[in-house]
């Protein structure tokens, strides 16, 4: 999906700035050799083509001087797309599950170092040298808790790093951490919130325990939420078999209906299943579901319309669903026009073969892009080709 503050265009292979991060333009097995004959770590930009701040880091980050000098000097430098080609095998390997992730790797292939998220200059190259530093890298510091370590900044840390990627791990970090804990502020409450996973967590019983203290931050509609977003998180990671790519339907919809409606539960279970069909690319039955979802879209938010659009403009093919599509991308205009919505339309357009309606978005997605200071390279691409 095209998203909204999409602030560059993202290229693959070498990055020949004359400033800034130089980028391999080879396969990930010449760069382990390379990376293994000159005793350096592999520095991995694993990305994905439709995140944001991924973009955002190729736009701000990754042509600055500063961060260009240390990385070339110190690193061999690789960025690599986790869904395409041979960084799909690689993302399972590395356990790469938010983008964009940072990974620094030895010549042996192991993984001593890992950060992930938009990081500013001075944090980025920090985050550089931790990886050089044996006592501040990754695996020092899960060792250093395996020790016993309880210092709360650096549990903190600990469980910033391996939180999406290793949230088992980190369950265990902030169980320490809250432990601690007599009474939790803002920051302790996201931080909870992002750690607790299911009712199996122990985070779940801190959850829970510190009702009261969320409640501070959060109204008790929102804590509620939360509560029963975890619940569903549980059932749906039971339901779904990842091997064979199969459901439990009625085990899905027995547990749900512990703490939801029947019509809920199946609504939830069709969108589980939309998305994990679009994820496993089978897209006939990812279309089959939206369109049985989306016959009644009055609810559905301006930048939800848009994602299905944009999803259907990427994936779908039969004219009548892209027709549909165009129906969704139109009310989202309606709702908040954009520069992300009225680009999606005018793809969609351009898509069935309309191009004097594909030529007007398009014209109109530039207008606005350029009156809020966003980056029309895409869509200008788009107009020059009709």
């Amino acid at each position: 999906m095209k998203k909204i503050t999409i602030l560059s265009t993202l290229f693959i292979g070498v990055f020949a700035w004359a400033q800034g991060i130089k980028f391999e333009d080879s396969n990930f097995a010449s760069i382990l050799a390379k990376a293994k004959k000159e005793n350096k770590l592999i520095f991995v930009d694993a990305y994905a083509s439709w995140c944001g701040p991924c973009k955002l880091m190729v736009k701000n980050i990754f042509p600055l001087q500063s961060v260009g000098d240390y990385y070339n000097a110190h690193f061999i430098n690789a960025k690599i797309d986790m869904e395409k080609g041979e960084g799909i095998e690689l993302a399972k390997k590395y356990n790469v599950k938010a983008f964009p992730t940072y990974l620094f790797i030895d010549g042996n292939g192991e993984a001593v170092h890992r950060t992930l998220g938009y990081v500013e200059e001075k944090d980025f190259i920090q985050f550089a040298k931790d990886a050089e530093d044996p006592n501040r890298r990754l695996t020092s510091l899960k060792q250093q808790f395996e020790k016993g370590e309880k210092a709360p900044e650096f549990l903190k840390n600990l469980a910033g790093l391996t939180i999406y990627n290793d949230p088992e791990f980190a369950g265990k970090v902030l169980d320490r951490y809250f432990g601690q804990k007599t009474a939790l502020d803002q920051e302790d409450v996201q931080l909870l919130l992002s750690g607790v996973q299911t009712t199996e967590s122990p985070l779940y019983k801190i959850f829970q325990n510190k009702k009261e203290d969320i409640q501070k931050f959060f109204p008790a509609d929102r804590y509620e939420k939360f509560d029963k977003n975890i619940k569903l998180n549980t059932v749906a990671k039971k339901a779904y078999n990842a091997d064979t790519k199969t459901w439990n339907d009625s085990y899905f919809m027995t547990e749900t209906q512990k703490f939801l409606s029947k019509e809920e539960a199946d609504k939830i279970l069709k969108r589980m299943k939309a998305n994990r069909a679009l994820k496993n690319k089978d897209i006939p039955e990812y279309e089959k579901l939206i369109l049985d979802l989306y016959k009644d879209y009055s609810a559905a938010s301006s930048e939800e319309l848009n994602s299905l659009a944009w999803n259907f403009f990427e994936n779908v093919s039969n004219k009548a669903s892209l027709e549909k599509a165009i129906i969704w991308a139109q009310e989202s205009v309606k709702k908040d026009q954009n520069y992300a919505n009225t680009d999606t339309l005018a793809n969609l357009y351009n898509k069935i073969g309309d191009k004097k309606n594909a030529k007007m978005w398009a014209e109109k997605s530039i207008e606005i892009a350029k009156s809020k200071g966003e980056d029309f390279s895409d869509t200008e691409k788009l107009l020059k080709s009709l």
